[in-house]
């Protein structure tokens, strides 16, 4: 029976994360539950903390990539910064819609974050508007990302749990 809600928080963890809330903090908050829960040591202590600092890298992942790629495409640092700020408001702003609005919210943001930035700095439109192309890729590409390594976390919770 545990095993079974432990597979249904994954998947909903999942999802969350696709909807850019927590879902890999919940993984991992539900394991280390789990673990406590359970009688004996269903999840070993290696495997949560691997987890956590899996979660942590996505994380990490998720908030440079969108920087990195406005100065790839050719921003300044003010870009790089501004698609991140951006990417958060814009989350937190999107959340009242429902379903997706932290989703969309999280990806205009990191465009027009970069957007603003360079225009601020004094880039011409066309300018502007490549490296505010190149944070929404970015953002898109962490967000990927981050689902990718939210897939690897629950696969591996489970197995261990499963044991």
């Amino acid at each position: 029976m545990y095993l079974l809600i432990l597979a249904g928080v994954i998947i909903l963890s999942l999802i969350l994360i696709v909807l850019g809330l927590p879902g890999l903090w919940i993984m991992v908050a539900t394991a280390v539950a789990y673990n406590l829960i359970v009688p004996g040591e269903p999840i070993g202590w290696v495997t949560l903390i691997a987890v956590a600092v899996l979660a942590f890298v996505a994380e990490l992942l998720e908030f440079s990539l969108t920087g990195r790629f406005a100065r790839k495409y050719g921003g300044s640092r003010r870009a790089g910064w501004g698609a991140i700020l951006g990417g958060i408001v814009g989350a937190m702003v999107g959340i009242p819609v429902p379903i997706v609005g932290s989703v969309i919210g999280a990806f205009l943001g990191s465009f027009f974050g970069a957007l603003i930035a360079e225009f601020t700095g004094g880039s011409s439109a066309g300018d502007a508007t490549r490296v505010a192309k190149g944070a929404l890729i970015g953002r898109v590409v962490s967000t990927v990302l981050k689902i990718g390594i939210g897939l690897t976390i629950g696969v591996w919770i489970f197995i261990a749990a499963a044991k």
